[in-house]
């Protein structure tokens, strides 16, 4: 165990003392946001992504260790254990490598190496790699294994079976295996053809491709290996061979004799039947699962800025969900989230009702006192923002209009999660209701929908599934435990996120409210069936109580603190049961005059503690993302005609992906800006320039009317 501290300590860039108090409070059953909120002292302020980082390294390498373990008995229990291998199986620092090591070992089927075992070939071949200057004619020491009763019947069978041992002991050693794949990475390229070159598809730009494996990119990977599941490439390794039967040869053939040009052709044929197609294999595998890891983290990171996009507070939204035959679906939902009407219209084609919605539309706007329609971007889109532009003309009121993804609505709108929020409501109608609320609140509605199903990744689909959901559920963990949520209000589905809360849990604190009314407290939330002690300590910081006496009730201060921060009001001359509005902006004055390190040694207590608890004093209630960037509303339509080279816009960051980001111009589709025009300086990796969400201004540099693209620059805008 001290060993996986020291690397994890050493990979993450951190101390060994920080490891190691993270993985106690990981084994004492506490949750990531947790300890990244309420254990700063112990942790060493370690955000929750480095969290995440640590907790995933930590499940590799006692996985790792395991497998050790494993492999040290079983290779023991065959009496083949030395000091030599035992010390070699407990330095492997990846699976690869600990495998590579069994491999020898590992129980076979029948090979051609095992059959000539059997015909006692063994010794030949021994006597073969010894490549004695004494041999000058081998096929008569081969006579000497002639056996009619072992199936050894020529002189040349034996030489083919003494050498299909010696090519299976080549391809089982490790040492080589690591330098082949070293070679292989340096010199490798990755290739694709076309198998139907005169069919057009999304993979033209690899119908004739070729790069090299370290070089690249992980989209490109995830892309070939979409086409070539698809049907429409075909892939393959192009390697210096060269080079692998240059470095074989060195370690294999100690001098020149009579065996050396069979030595030569049984290193070929180990490599080409037995070394090569493995390692192909492995490094395909090892590409596909970096891609796979950067794609799933890009897609994170996307996922995270969606659910933390600022709320439309105080708002009356009307969804609007676009389409053509079946009608456009309209929710009209109230400042609290409520539905309280909805009706279909058929602005778009085939009835081109153009009259009978708009009177319709104006009378729920005035009825309800909507001040915001969220068009869904799907079919149909482009039509119905005409209409709404030219509607909202028309109204008796300010009405504004925005675009919302609604990726995932449909997915939701047929859910068992829908049909028990509206089971009166016909799922075609849900999809507005979500689009709206997604406005409203995007991380209480988007949480309803499987992350992969919100629409801001890179090939989510093709990579590894398993470790999607895992790390897509820790992003969505911490976004809902950074924000908090009012256990009043909140749904099942937005509570099942909070740390100690899990399924069973968050619907027995509904239930609870449902039968008992509001929670008037924190401590009230023990008396929840299931929820014990142990799940309180991780769930109660989380969990505002607006409605409580106490104001602490409604902030992010844990309970165990409410001790502290009741001695630190008291300090300022304040009583924590008798603060009012106007206390509150007296408090929040001396609290941004006081030294944060002074107070937290009078109180004894650790600077990142004192720091949150006076953030949380300062607002209490807050929201942190009222400080994201709000979405754009609009007045006005645009179109992709009504674009020009040179053209300056203010968009939205949809999403980023590894070669650029695509931005919401307010047309039909999102344009491009590409990896190379995001900055005047050299860009990396496009996330250390902008973020889902970001309001940015961009330069039209490139218009398709064909293909309905635009590409977009950051560059020179000022």
């Amino acid at each position: 165990m001290e060993n996986i501290v020291e690397q994890i300590a050493l990979e993450l860039g951190i101390r060994v003392s920080q490891v190691k108090n993270t993985v106690e409070l990981i084994d004492g059953g506490n949750t990531i946001p947790f300890i990244a909120r309420y254990r700063k002292e112990v942790t060493g302020n370690l955000d929750d992504e480095k969290l995440r980082d640590l907790d995933d390294r930590l499940k590799y390498l006692r996985n790792l260790q395991t497998r050790k373990e494993e492999i040290l008995r079983l290779i023991e229990e065959q009496g083949n254990l030395t000091e030599e291998l035992s010390a070699s199986i407990k330095n492997a620092k990846i699976l690869t490598e600990l495998e590579d090591i069994y491999r020898p070992f590992k129980p076979k089927k029948r090979t051609r190496a095992t059959i000539a075992k059997e015909k006692g070939l063994e010794p030949f071949a021994k006597i073969i790699l010894k490549q004695s200057s004494e041999i000058d004619d081998i096929t008569k020491i081969a006579s000497e294994y002639i056996s009619e009763e072992k199936g050894v019947l020529t002189a040349e069978e034996a030489i083919a079976g003494a050498c299909d041992i010696i090519a299976e002991d080549i391809s089982d050693n490790a040492t080589f295996r690591k330098a082949i794949r070293r070679i292989s990475y340096m010199t490798g390229k990755l290739c694709s053809v076309a198998i139907k070159p005169e069919e057009k598809s999304t993979y033209d730009m690899y119908y004739n491709f070729s790069e090299n494996i370290n070089k690249i990119p992980s989209h490109r990977v995830l892309a070939i290996n979409r086409g070539e599941k698809e049907e429409f490439l075909k892939v393959k390794f192009e390697l210096n061979e060269e080079e692998i039967f240059n470095y074989l040869e060195k370690q294999i053939i100690k001098r020149e004799s009579s065996v050396s040009e069979l030595l030569k052709e049984t290193i070929k044929d180990a490599y080409k039947r037995l070394i090569a197609p493995s390692i192909e294999r492995e490094i395909r595998s090892d590409k596909f699962d970096e891609a796979s890891e950067q794609a799933i983290k890009v897609f994170g990171v996307n996922v995270k800025n969606l659910l933390m996009a600022a709320p439309l507070k105080d708002m009356v939204v009307m969804g609007f969900d676009p389409a053509y035959r079946t009608g456009c679906k309209i929710a009209i939902i109230d400042e609290t989230g409520k539905l309280v009407d909805y009706t279909t219209v058929y602005p778009t084609m085939p009835q081109n009702d153009v009259e009978g919605a708009t009177k319709t539309l104006l009378s729920l706007i005035t009825k309800h006192h909507v001040d915001m329609i969220a068009i869904g971007n799907g079919t149909a889109s482009r039509e119905s923002e005409k209409f709404v532009a030219d509607l909202i003309k028309k109204a008796d009121r300010k009405v504004y209009y925005t675009i919302v993804s609604e990726a995932g609505a449909s997915v939701y709108s047929a859910s068992k999660l829908a049909t028990k929020e509206y089971p009166d409501i016909n799922v075609s109608i849900r999809g507005a209701i979500s689009i709206a609320r997604r406005l409203q609140d995007p991380l209480a509605e988007l949480v309803k929908i499987d992350p992969k199903s919100i629409g801001v990744g890179q090939y989510q689909h093709d990579v590894n599934q398993k470790r999607l959901d895992e790390s897509l559920t820790g992003v969505v963990e911490d976004s809902v435990n950074k924000v908090g949520v009012d256990v009043n209000t909140a749904t099942p589905s937005l509570l099942a996120y909070i740390s100690g809360v899990n399924a069973t849990v968050s619907e027995n604190i509904v239930k609870y409210r449902e039968e008992n009314g509001k929670f008037g407290s924190r401590k009230e939330l023990l008396k929840v069936p299931k929820l014990g002690k142990t799940a309180f300590v991780q769930c109660a910081g989380f969990l505002k109580v607006p409605e409580s006496n106490n104001i602490l009730d409604n902030t992010m201060v844990h309970p165990e603190s409410y001790a502290i921060t009741e001695k630190l009001l008291e300090k300022l001359g304040f009583n924590v049961k008798k603060l009012t509005k106007s206390d509150l902006e007296k408090l929040k004055i001396k609290l941004e005059n006081s030294n944060v390190e002074q107070l937290a040694k009078e109180l004894e207590v650790g600077v990142p503690t004192i720091t949150d608890i006076v953030t949380e004093l300062m607002k209490p209630g807050r929201d942190p993302r009222d400080e994201m960037p709000k979405p754009i509303l609009k007045s006005d339509v645009l179109k992709i005609e009504d674009l020009s080279i040179g053209m300056i816009l203010t968009g939205t960051v949809r999403n980023v992906i590894d070669f650029g980001a695509f931005v919401d111009i307010g047309i039909k589709n999102d344009g491009l800006v590409h990896i190379s025009h995001l900055s005047d300086k050299y860009v990396r990796n496009p996330m250390e320039v902008v973020s889902v969400g970001d309001i940015v201004k961009v330069k039209v540099i490139g218009i398709d009317l064909e293909k309905g693209k635009v590409s977009l620059s950051m560059k020179d805008i000022d």
